[in-house]
């Protein structure tokens, strides 16, 4: 069964791309190379409050004339300037959310004594696409007697709401449309290598988006044993 993580920690940061690391043994793989942080807490809630607890970070120096008077306003209330990006972290307890402060900065070691993570980004967007593409269709036969429209998804008559009535399709029916730009988890990505005097993370694997894409780096939310006894040794 899946292990909850007992306590929550997340910073944000930016995508960079991606490269090869090297071991020791000479052995290499594949990372992708994350900027991450430094955050501002720039609020704390609590269920006191807001009914709940979490604590809020924020990224990234904006110039205060494309920002707005009510963000500059929010932002200055934790001695910052205006920031780009605010996430909210959902807490378990009060009593985590309590340990942060307003004007706090959160820097990359916050990270350090995880094995793993979970990365939130926003996909690629790949526009309009058809069923082949998005859902993989086989499409239709190409043989003779068929009309040129060997990429169309076939029939969808008998999806109606009211068979041989109704026009109306029902939801969730796959059918072209929009692909890709919608936000994605990567869960229990390894954490290769953190460098914490120039605020860098290497992570193995891909992770969703294109580079300088924002990214929500948090405490997995569920690990599998093999990965739990890992974490556990840290």
């Amino acid at each position: 069964m899946p292990h909850t993580a007992p306590g929550k920690t997340g910073i944000l940061g930016k995508k960079i791309g991606m490269t090869r690391f090297f071991k020791p043994d000479g052995t290499n793989i594949p990372v992708t190379v994350i900027l991450a942080g430094p955050c501002v807490v720039t609020q704390v809630k609590t269920t006191a409050s807001d009914g709940y607890s979490a604590v809020q970070l924020a990224f990234d120096d904006m110039k205060a004339r494309t920002s707005t008077q009510a963000m500059i306003g929010h932002d200055a209330k934790a001695g910052s300037a205006p920031k780009r990006q605010h996430r909210e972290l959902r807490l378990a307890s009060d009593a985590e959310a309590e340990a942060f402060t307003v004007g706090q900065e959160v820097k990359i070691d916050t990270l350090a004594a995880l094995k793993f993570v979970d990365i939130i980004g926003i996909s690629k967007g790949k526009g309009f696409a058809g069923v082949m593409k998005r859902y993989r269709f086989k499409g239709q036969i190409a043989t003779h007697g068929v009309e040129r429209k060997h990429r169309s998804p076939g029939s969808i008559g008998s999806h109606g709401t009211d068979r041989g009535h109704g026009a109306k399709i029902k939801k969730g029916k796959r059918m072209a449309g929009r692909m890709g730009d919608e936000q994605v988890t990567i869960r229990s990505l390894d954490v290769v290598k953190i460098d914490v005097e120039n605020n860098i993370l290497l992570v193995k694997g891909a992770v969703p988006g294109a580079s300088n894409g924002i990214l929500f780096i948090k405490t997995p939310g569920r690990l599998y044993k093999r990965k739990v006894r890992i974490q556990a040794s840290a």
